[in-house]
């Protein structure tokens, strides 16, 4: 390929002599994108499947395939243009500065660049041949873990303002015979609602425009089985999610030749972009992986990049807790928290957390009606301040942690009347209230800087502070900034602004560990989770809801991430409230002095038991052996990636008569040649397991005829740890 420059009027004009096609091979261990740039320059998306054996062969790709008719093969770009030839939704919409709304972007050069033996990022750069915009896609693989990272940055070299009207951050192209697609919906207490269904021709979108708790009733992620449903061990699947706290839109169209497109960004609803002459665009980043051996490969793949790439301290230890919140509400005072700092030590936790209702003090906090915004310790309820608690919470050898919701404000706290422009609202709309407050505006510096302190004044006072809850429980309203000269821009600048907010915080408190707290699973993305180390799936802590909530976040999130809590919701015994927390990282939400003696002996020596096992658990792959949607009996495995040692939960989610694990349920990931034992833990005090620990399995019995946990009506609940002999 040559290139030459011209320069005429002012205009770069990119003439580009091709004599042969450039093909961009961006492969990880197992799966392959290929991208092809034509004899006329355009970038096309040929290929995302299985890696050929061989680079060469990927020249012949788009050769192998019938197109339809002349226009149908621009469908097909890898970036998807508007205005132009194009047809179809596009990746990206702008206006230049002379007002024109077309847009043709054209290869010019791409470059690979390796960050380790295991990352590398491809670039591809795009230009218009007319107007001066560039476009640089970008993808970042991560080679074995399957999973790959795309996004894309938009350079106005124009003379005036270009206004984005769209900017996508992936555009992915499948062939297939048919797709099926795999979505979520949820609302706060009935979080992460699969629904399946084939996609029929035009478009299907998947979006939120709720500013803050983007993933309260969509969430963003998704899967798309190809051909056919995929099952957890069967079929190609592909999973999807933009790692961004905020608004976002995903397009899935099905076109005339039974192909699927898929676009993703941030949702470009009332948000016009002006992009400033030599300024760049940077979108969040889109993951995908993809499996052609089931759900569950997929799952794994994206699971081991988390830990080890994105959450915060993904392979690190996290703290067992005692929290006060359904002991107390907001009704405490200094020596009944004193009374639950005792009862953690009792209980055998790491830490008491300390929830909503610690502070203010015109407008104290004695419901969720009042004083959030106002961060001074409340002097009736804590004379001594918080320096008292953690102070209490050392000398009985336990670590403190503290509630907060730095981004929100109730309309009755000093902060509202002190700055009312520090709030997000249209001056002559009436007030909408979401849980009785609203948002704190953090496209302004003022308030980004109020929010910082927030916390930056509880570490100042308190050092030994080990644990931050960081709760978000109200959706944006009459979406307006009194300080944001360019209002389309407002959505956007949220969400940099909570994130320059974070970035302050970990870059002077890195290790400290915080929890993403929202009900309705509303702030849980990748996005946000590089800045925690856990996520708060629901408030509904019910554990038969629990183990279906937990089952499909599990498909995209490890289970270090999930923060899984023993409360008094549901009906069932205390065991079976245990073994699901356990699923993930434990905490407890109890009233420890009301457990009877065997419950409470019981949760001790849980506590125990989970302090052996936890890094199989944390660390260990996951593997779905019965589905509660499908079974009476729900079984999640946990595996050590040298199979030596495995942790299976098994639980009975149909109590009709009759229903217990009447078969076997066969094991997934063993070694077939090794020989393991199975033994019950969690086993409650002054029962006795109905398991056999002295017999041994074969992996190859235990994958092919399986294993009966001996499930039943008065044995609802069995942890099982498997171990290599």
């Amino acid at each position: 390929m040559k290139l030459s420059v011209t320069l005429f009027s002012g205009l770069m004009l990119c003439l580009l002599e091709v004599k042969s096609q450039t093909v961009i091979p961006i492969e990880t261990k197992q799966n392959a994108i290929v991208l092809q740039a034509d004899t006329k320059t355009n970038v096309k998306m040929v290929y995302y499947g299985p890696k050929l054996a061989s680079q060469s062969d990927y020249a012949n790709i788009l050769n192998s395939y019938k197109q339809g008719s002349d226009y149908t093969g621009v469908n097909d770009e890898a970036y998807t243009t508007s205005g132009t030839r194009n047809l179809f939704e596009p990746a990206i919409t702008v206006t230049h500065a002379d007002g024109n709304n077309s847009l043709d972007l054209h290869y010019v050069s791409h470059s690979v660049k390796k960050e380790s033996d295991n990352v590398s990022i491809t670039s591809i750069v795009l230009k218009d041949p007319v107007y001066n915009l560039e476009t640089t896609l970008y993808y970042k693989v991560y080679y074995n873990e399957n999973v790959v990272e795309q996004w894309s940055e938009i350079k106005n070299n124009e003379k005036g303002n270009v206004t984005l009207h769209k900017f996508a951050s992936a555009n992915l192209y499948l062939r297939g015979g048919s797709f099926f697609l795999t979505q979520y919906h949820g609302d706060w207490a009935k979080e992460m609602q699969p629904e399946e269904s084939k996609i029929t021709h035009g478009i299907k979108t998947l979006d939120s425009k709720l500013g803050t708790r983007a993933n309260l009733f969509q969430p963003s992620v998704f899967m798309v089985s190809m051909n056919k449903p995929a099952t957890e061990n069967e079929g190609t699947v592909l999973y999807g999610t933009l790692a961004y706290s905020g608004n976002f839109r995903t397009d899935l169209e099905l076109d005339h030749l039974d192909n699927l497109r898929i676009i993703s960004g941030i949702n470009n609803y009332a948000s016009a972009y002006t992009l400033k002459p030599n300024e760049v665009f940077t979108t969040p980043a889109f993951l995908t992986t993809l499996s052609s051996t089931g759900k569950g490969t997929a799952s794994r793949n994206l699971q081991s990049w988390a830990r080890n790439y994105r959450l915060l301290d993904g392979k690190g230890t996290r703290l067992t807790l005692l929290n006060n919140w359904e002991a107390t509400y907001f009704d405490f005072d200094e020596n009944k928290l004193f009374g639950l700092i005792k009862d953690t030590k009792k209980l055998g936790v790491d830490m008491f957390l300390l929830d909503d209702g610690w502070f203010a003090n015109k407008y104290p906090r004695n419901g969720d009606v009042a004083g959030l915004g106002d961060w001074d310790e409340n002097k009736k309820k804590l004379p001594n301040g918080i320096a008292s608690l953690v102070k209490e919470a050392k000398n009985n050898d336990v670590k403190f942690g503290i509630w907060i919701e730095p981004e929100m404000v109730n309309p009755k706290s000093e902060l509202y009347e002190k700055h009312p422009d520090w709030v997000v609202k249209e001056a002559k709309r009436e007030e909408f209230y979401f849980r009785n407050q609203l948002v704190l505006d953090l496209t302004n510096s003022k308030v980004q800087d109020f929010v910082f302190g927030v916390v930056d004044d509880l570490f100042t006072k308190n050092p030994e502070l080990a644990y931050i809850k960081w709760d978000c429980n109200a959706v944006i309203y009459n979406a307006h900034s009194a300080t944001l000269k360019n209002q389309s821009h407002f959505y956007i600048d949220y969400v940099r602004g909570l994130y320059k907010v974070l970035e302050r915080i970990r870059k002077k408190y890195p290790t400290v560990p915080m929890m993403l707290c929202s009900g309705g699973g509303g702030r849980v993305d990748y996005g946000a989770l590089q800045y925690f180390t856990e996520f708060w799936p629901s408030d509904n802590t019910d554990p038969l809801e629990r183990i279906f909530m937990q089952w499909e976040y599990s498909y995209f999130y490890p289970a270090i991430s999930s923060s899984n809590h023993v409360t008094d919701w549901g009906k069932q015994p205390i065991k079976f409230r245990t073994d699901v927390a356990m699923m993930g990282k434990m905490g407890f939400d109890i009233v420890v002095g009301h457990l009877a003696p065997n419950d409470l002996a019981f949760c001790q020596d849980a506590i125990k038991t989970y302090n052996e096992v936890k890094p199989v658990i944390w660390q260990g792959d996951q593997y779905r052996l019965s589905n509660p949607r499908e079974n009476s009996v729900a079984s999640m495995l946990y595996l050590t990636e040298d199979k030596k040692t495995g942790i299976v939960f098994n639980y009975l989610v149909n109590n009709r008569y009759g229903e217990a694990s009447k078969l076997p349920i066969r094991f997934n990931g063993l070694d077939a040649a090794k020989k393991y034992k199975i033994s019950e833990i969690n086993v409650y005090p002054g029962t006795k397991s109905s398991i056999d620990n002295t017999k041994t399995y074969t992996g190859d019995f235990l994958m092919k005829i399986g294993f009966n946990p001996d499930i039943n009506q008065s044995r609802t609940s069995v942890v099982l740890k498997i171990e290599a002999q």
